[in-house]
């Protein structure tokens, strides 16, 4: 029996490619969330940079409770399983009118994974919607196989290569996804995907989960995972512990080491070593 989303909307995740809007928490509680990254961001004199945006649940408790969070989990599993890992998670923040934008891409694109069996959890700490940059998906095309991408390295786009796909894209199909803080939307690996600028006067804040079951390995060298729910009976990645505070000195250089080492399989080939290299550096 499903945990929490009903037999239609698995249907119509399996068929489409995504879900949204998805309820997992309150306004008021991811309202809280986003306080407390920006009182972290105050402390540090500007917003989340480099490496810090990614894989941030070893570094700060609050997101490790939010890969974490139960009702994330429980829609989740029903589209993938019971045994769960967090292979990855990613900020993706809009500043307040500013040209930062995700090009239309796939996310398996670069991530060296042995299937595509992930989903995202995209959570909403802030409203998303067309005013602010919402994102917007292709419907279906995740049955595709993998698409040729080709790299451009903006400096505006908050991907990694700033990859985008090398074919055309048929906006007229785009369907935004309009999420209200505490609200999330799931998509898979293959889908079809992309955001505008935000032109308005707010940020907008999304904190991208990347879920796979355990069964997944990786085929461009060692990886690491956090186990979020059930058992690894597999063993194809080192788990990663759970911070105890804020920035705690060992998880910084595990974070150093493991980001470091992520690194190098999204940015294989390019000449880039490091999230913190200057193309590498979005938003």
């Amino acid at each position: 029996m499903p945990k929490s989303l009903s037999d239609g909307q698995i249907a119509f995740y399996r068929r489409e490619g995504y879900l949204a809007p998805v309820p997992v928490m309150s306004a008021a509680e991811a309202l809280r969330l986003r306080a407390t990254l920006e009182t972290i961001e105050a402390g540090m004199g500007g917003p989340l940079r480099g490496d810090l945006r990614h894989k941030a649940h070893l570094l700060f408790p609050f997101l490790a409770d939010l890969v974490r969070y139960p009702a994330i989990l429980d829609a989740v599993e029903d589209v993938l399983g019971p045994d769960l890992l967090c292979w990855n998670t990613n900020f993706f923040i809009k500043e307040a009118d500013t040209p930062s934008f995700v090009s239309w891409h796939q996310d398996s694109t670069y991530w060296g994974l042995s299937a595509p069996d992930v989903c995202t959890a995209w959570v909403a700490l802030t409203t998303s919607n067309k005013a602010n940059g919402a994102m917007a998906v292709i419907p279906g095309s995740h049955t595709r196989d993998q698409i040729p991408h080709r790299d451009t390295f903006d400096r505006h786009n908050l991907l990694t290569r700033g990859q985008e796909i090398a074919v055309e894209v048929d906006e007229a199909q785009a369907v935004p996804l309009l999420l209200a803080p505490g609200e999330m939307s799931l998509h898979h690996v293959r889908l079809m995907h992309g955001s505008p600028p935000n032109p308005s006067a707010d940020r907008r804040i999304g904190f991208a989960i990347r879920y796979i079951p355990t069964s997944l390995h990786q085929l461009e060298g060692e990886d690491s995972a956090t186990l979020v729910r059930g058992e690894d009976r597999y063993g194809h990645f080192e788990l990663e512990p759970r911070p105890a505070c804020d920035m705690q000195e060992d998880m910084l250089a595990l974070h150093s080491r493991l980001t470091g080492r992520a690194a190098q399989i999204l940015y294989k080939g390019t000449g880039v070593e490091t999230f913190n290299d200057p193309r590498a550096i979005r938003g």
